[in-house]
């Protein structure tokens, strides 16, 4: 008996590729994997015109929409995308020497309201203690002069120091040029590579993210999985199958991901990788479920209340369809 036809838009990663190979099969569902690796497209398809069932979609437009109260879309607690992002942050090392100098400063974005420039204006706010107050913040695109997608337009809820995309300069260029002092967001400049003056503020970033998740226990979340709250409040059992699925697919990648006899990924080091993360995390680097992952996201919608994206934090409980049953784990 065929299930409910059901189309999920998401990057192919390991842990959803059972679901594209169907060897995990949601509950009640006929699943059609739609694997777009641009996540862009799928955030900006999804929220615009919600080409999708379901889809992978950015943690902060999602939760701008849903903080509002007039989402037509559901997330369930499914996280595709996570990334620490101390390294993802380049300054004029002649400028900025230490966090603390960046206040006050001009600073590159590809887009102010993106999850992961609002996850290290987080970070550096909250742990590094930089006066965010006096930053005035500068988008344009990292390496070229593109715009970062099209997102929807949610207005800020107060008033933020902002200069809006231009396509004259690539960021890259006003960091060399001494037009900005740094820049945030899902990529680095190129000067990283070619300009001695032009480096990371954490140098040695994987031990600043370590001792960070080891101290907040916060393992930012980039994306998540939504579905249409139409859709979803007439087949409220999809949330719970697509759910239980995830997890089930995001097992098979983690049992198999430890099978070294052969290497799955092309990391010489993997074996290493592997103990390591087991030292950091104790256990599944890679939680489904909101409890399991409370610091993280109590701490996303901190921050979006902080940056003027949402009016104040709202209980996260509150963000998510209910699931039910028994998550498998790795």
């Amino acid at each position: 008996m065929s299930g409910l036809p059901i189309t999920f838009a998401c990057g192919l990663y390991d842990r959803m590729l059972a679901l594209y190979t169907g060897e995990v099969k949601p509950d009640g569902i006929d699943l059609n994997f739609l694997a777009i690796d641009h996540p862009r497209e799928i955030f900006d398809r999804m929220a615009n015109n919600l080409e999708f069932d379901a889809a992978e979609m950015s943690s902060s437009d999602y939760l701008r929409h849903a903080a509002r109260g007039d989402c037509p879309m559901i997330a369930i607690p499914v996280f595709p995308s996570r990334v620490f992002r101390h390294g993802y942050i380049a300054v004029d090392k002649r400028v900025v020497r230490e966090p603390k100098d960046l206040a006050g400063k001009r600073i590159g974005v590809p887009l102010y309201a993106m999850t992961a420039a609002i996850v290290i204006r987080g970070l550096l706010q909250h742990d590094y203690g930089v006066d965010m107050s006096g930053v005035t913040w500068v988008e344009g695109g990292m390496n070229d002069t593109r715009p970062h997608g099209a997102p929807s337009k949610i207005p800020l809820v107060r008033p933020v120091k902002l200069e809006l995309h231009t396509d004259k300069m690539s960021l890259n260029d006003r960091l060399e040029a001494g037009d900005i002092a740094g820049v945030i967001g899902s990529a680095l400049p190129k000067s990283v590579k070619t300009n001695p003056n032009i480096g990371r503020l954490f140098p040695d970033y994987r031990k600043s993210e370590i001792e960070y998740y080891r101290k907040t226990r916060i393992f930012p979340i980039m994306h998540l999985v939504v579905l249409k709250r139409e859709l979803y409040e007439k087949h409220p059992f999809l949330a719970t199958s697509l759910y239980n699925a995830c997890c089930d697919a995001k097992a098979i990648a983690y049992r198999k991901m430890r099978e070294l006899g052969t290497l799955r990924y092309m990391l010489p080091w993997m074996a290493a990788e592997i103990e390591e993360i087991e030292q950091v995390f104790g256990g599944d680097p890679w939680p489904y479920g909101i409890d399991a992952n409370r610091p993280s996201l109590e701490a996303l919608v901190q921050y979006l209340a902080d940056q003027a994206l949402i009016e104040k934090p709202v209980p996260v409980e509150s963000l998510f369809a209910p699931v039910f049953g028994q998550a498998s784990k790795p």
